[in-house]
């Protein structure tokens, strides 16, 4: 009671919120960790939500950051723990379009910097399905990634600078908008993915990129999943590497879709086994602007090598989007994985990747060793396939633990022979622990331990995720 007393002195008795009050905060989108926190406490600025970690580290107590909790792999579990969630800390301090630069609170929601910038002509190109939900600071947290990394790079790749609230509660100005600066270790990239670990990040300096003044999208199938890798780079060569997104949802994947979205429907007249979403954005005006005919350039661009490749067999159909309603409907279509994979809690999902020219070989490999394993289980894929990035998921036969633990060590032991990773987007959280004891490096864990050591002796933030017990 003398802490939650301490914590309503600082942020005002309204903002933080104890028993069904903070219960909706400790439960994930996945629904599979739910936690009761001691209180959720709502900070109105940094200075807040510096004091709030003192009084906490004062007194020993576990903190939670939380911001939108759309993360997969618990990383907002939070019993008994005091949970910051930085919702209140929603503003877009500056946009600045000649820098193309935008200064935000962590609590700001990505769909809305998306409509900020939007104003500007410029976009800030991290795109995923929970981004009228997600926030900044969570983002940042998990290095999220999502469908435009291929042109963009990640959200580490589109960071200048941080302010981050150390264990302590000291303040951590690292609010740089230089895009050369080596002035020592890079402390911003030590704190983007670290998921709350090291410290709270509060703000951002974040880069943004010119709006496209057109996209060219479609739905293209390809004979083998190989020819699709070809396709990529004949659109990256013809277009001067401007393809945003290039995202695989195979056969499986279109049914289930079908099957569980009102009014979802193919692609295609015929059913395909590689489907493919393209999508090509300009910057350019003699690519953007209409012909005498109203056709769109970059559009005639895609619609060239579909056909050169068409008449090759390396494409075997292909759909282009003629309205931007036909667009969306092709998104919606791959931005509703989550839900079309989450139907039951007894699956073994996967967030890894693998060398771009290696994406066949895994799922080849994978889908022989599980067929050994559990001859009738199911699995769905969808990929991120400009990058490597595959969302594998096995929904088994056999539903106990350690039959899943096993099937999801065949995963790993596939990535491992690829030179892959087991976590691409999603973050550690507690999900991945054993995969983190069982792959990361001996060495990178020492020193893992070490910085977490360094910087929070007492292990008050977000204990327990991300690094294993020794």
């Amino acid at each position: 009671m003398e802490l939650l007393d301490t914590l309503k002195s600082i942020v005002g008795q309204p903002h933080v919120l104890t028993g069904k009050e903070a219960a909706p905060y400790g439960k994930d989108w996945t629904g599979k960790y739910i936690s009761s926190p001691r209180a959720v406490v709502r900070p109105a600025n940094t200075q807040e939500v510096s004091q709030v970690v003192k009084a906490c580290a004062a007194k020993g107590t576990a903190i939670v950051p939380i911001s939108g909790n759309t993360g997969l792999s618990g990383g907002g579990y939070a019993q008994d723990a005091i949970m910051i969630s930085l919702a209140r800390m929603n503003t877009i301090r500056e946009i600045r379009p000649d820098a193309r630069v935008a200064v935000v609170d962590a609590g700001v929601i990505l769909a809305n910097l998306h409509n900020a910038v939007d104003d500007h002509g410029l976009v800030f190109p991290l795109i995923f399905g929970a981004r009228g939900s997600a926030m900044i600071g969570g983002v940042l947290s998990t290095n999220a990634g999502g469908s435009n990394v291929l042109r963009y790079g990640n959200t580490r790749a589109l960071c200048l600078g941080l302010e981050v609230v150390l264990p302590d509660g000291r303040i951590m100005n690292l609010m740089s908008e230089l895009h050369k600066d080596n002035t020592g270790y890079d402390l911003k990239h030590l704190m983007i993915g670290a998921e709350g670990t090291l410290g709270l990040i509060t703000a951002a300096v974040l880069k943004l990129s010119p709006k496209p003044l057109a996209y060219a999208t479609a739905m293209v199938a390809t004979p083998k999943l190989d020819d699709a890798l070809h396709l990529l780079n004949s659109l990256q060569e013809a277009t001067g590497g401007a393809v945003e997104a290039f995202e695989y949802m195979p056969r499986a994947y279109i049914e289930r879709h079908i099957a569980h979205i009102d009014g979802a429907a193919e692609p295609f007249e015929a059913p395909h086994d590689v489907n493919i979403l393209v999508e090509v954005g300009t910057t350019a005006p003699r690519d953007a602007t209409p012909l005498e005919d109203g056709s769109i350039p970059i559009t005639g661009y895609l619609e060239t090598v579909l056909a050169g490749m068409l008449e090759e067999g390396t494409v075997s159909d292909a759909v282009v989007a003629k309205s931007d309603q036909q667009r969306r409907q092709m998104w919606d279509r791959r931005e509703q994985a989550a839900e079309i994979t989450l139907t039951t809690p007894m699956l073994v999902d996967s967030d890894v990747s693998v060398p771009v020219d290696k994406v066949a070989t895994f799922l080849d490999r994978i889908t022989e060793r599980v067929q050994k394993l559990d001859p009738g289980a199911q699995e769905l894929t969808v990929s991120h396939l400009g990058d490597g990035n595959l969302h594998y998921t096995i929904y088994p036969t056999n539903e106990e633990t350690a039959h899943r633990d096993m099937l999801r060590q065949q995963v790993e032991e596939v990535v491992r022979e690829l030179g892959g990773s087991f976590s691409a987007e999603h973050g550690i959280g507690l999900t991945k622990l054993p995969s983190m004891s069982r792959n990361k490096d001996a060495v990178s864990m020492e020193v893992m331990r070490a910085i977490k050591t360094a910087l929070d002796p007492q292990n008050i933030m977000n204990p327990g995720k991300v690094i294993p017990l020794a």
